[in-house]
């Protein structure tokens, strides 16, 4: 039996118990960080030609990982947004090996000291407040389904939930009493308090009573489920979306974009909010950013719409728009980083 390296060792730890306890990250950034894992394991192999098993701290260092982010990009043709989140992923466990490793600690900081690409411009999919109102519309909510889908989803915008907390919401999250609240719990497990509207209540209303999820001892059960009773999934958000959407497009062709995912509907309530003249402080409050430079980028977005509307208006009138890694034979650790996916 191979001797556990170093490597695996703090690897192990750094999941089992720094980002679940320490940071108290979500399960999404465990997935997220397991994948970053796989991938830079398949990079060791694949071109320094050292397997999982013999992998150790000091084959690594900022040359390597520079070699990896360079790697993603020109053999699996990455883009720099996710080249910056393989490296937020690889900063953070060097970041703890500060503290597990300290006398290597001039080399695990020059590992953090790797910049991230900027990115050239800010862009993201968002709904008009009218393409908003006719895609929910189109929901039949005289059907158990689509009562079902029309709470989800509804709920989604008005809270401008990420599709995570969505998923993580329980009855006992939900007060619709006046005044009408949700608890998300964000990144970090961070919790937020955002109102919701007496439409919203309603909707919500309807639903708890025909799930039957006001019954006692039922306050802890996922709010939203799949069809099959089970926890919802991120993917299967983005299907229930996408069945309305192109309902949508059909009946009313260019009202909506072309491709929206769950996040667009955190985006479009966060615009819709700009458009109606809130803060940016309040609009930060309801997203649960950390930083108000976050928030910021709806206001830039904002700005370069009405810019490109002005340009658009004066042209009017002037006349002249990846591989996967192999599996290793012996892959003990990639296959434990796998399961992340499984059980998170």
């Amino acid at each position: 039996m191979e001797k556990e390296t170093d490597f695996a060792r703090h690897l192990s730890s750094f999941f089992n118990s720094y980002l679940p306890m320490e940071r108290g990250v979500s399960r999404h950034t465990l997935r997220s960080y397991a994948h970053t894992f796989t991938l830079f394991i398949d990079f060791m192999k694949e071109v320094k030609n050292i397997r999982a098993e013999k992998l150790e701290l000091k084959s690594i260092d900022r040359n390597v990982v520079v070699d990896f982010l360079d790697w993603l990009q020109t053999k699996r043709q990455c883009s720099d947004n996710t080249r910056n989140l393989r490296l937020a992923a690889l900063r953070s466990f060097f970041r703890y090996l500060q503290y597990e490793d300290v006398r290597n600690i001039g080399k695990w900081q020059q590992i953090m000291n790797v910049k991230a690409k900027r990115k050239e411009s800010v862009t993201f999919t968002s709904l008009s407040i009218e393409g908003m109102k006719t895609l929910l519309a189109q929901i039949p909510s005289e059907t158990r389904e689509g009562l079902r889908h029309l709470a989800m989803l509804a709920l989604l915008y008005d809270s401008g939930a990420r599709v995570q907390e969505l998923i993580d919401l329980t009855p006992a999250d939900l007060n619709l009493d006046t005044p009408a609240q949700v608890k998300l719990f964000g990144k970090g497990r961070k919790a937020r308090i955002v109102p919701i509207q007496d439409n919203q209540v309603r909707i919500l209303r309807k639903y708890i009573a025909e799930y039957r999820l006001d019954l006692p001892g039922r306050e802890k059960h996922p709010l939203f489920t799949n069809n099959r009773g089970g926890k919802l999934s991120n993917s299967g958000i983005a299907h229930i979306i996408s069945m309305y959407a192109a309902d949508v497009r059909a009946k009313h062709p260019g009202l909506i974009p072309d491709h929206i995912s769950p996040h667009s509907f955190r985006h479009s309530k966060a615009m819709h909010l700009l458009y109606a003249g809130l803060k940016l402080v309040y609009i930060r409050d309801i997203l649960g950013h950390v930083s108000i430079k976050t928030t910021e980028l709806y206001a830039r977005v904002d700005s370069q719409q009405k810019r490109e509307a002005l340009e658009k208006a004066y042209q009017d009138i002037t006349p002249d728009r990846p591989d996967k890694g192999e599996w290793e034979r012996n892959s003990e650790l990639k296959e434990w980083l796998k399961t992340f996916s499984k059980k998170h």
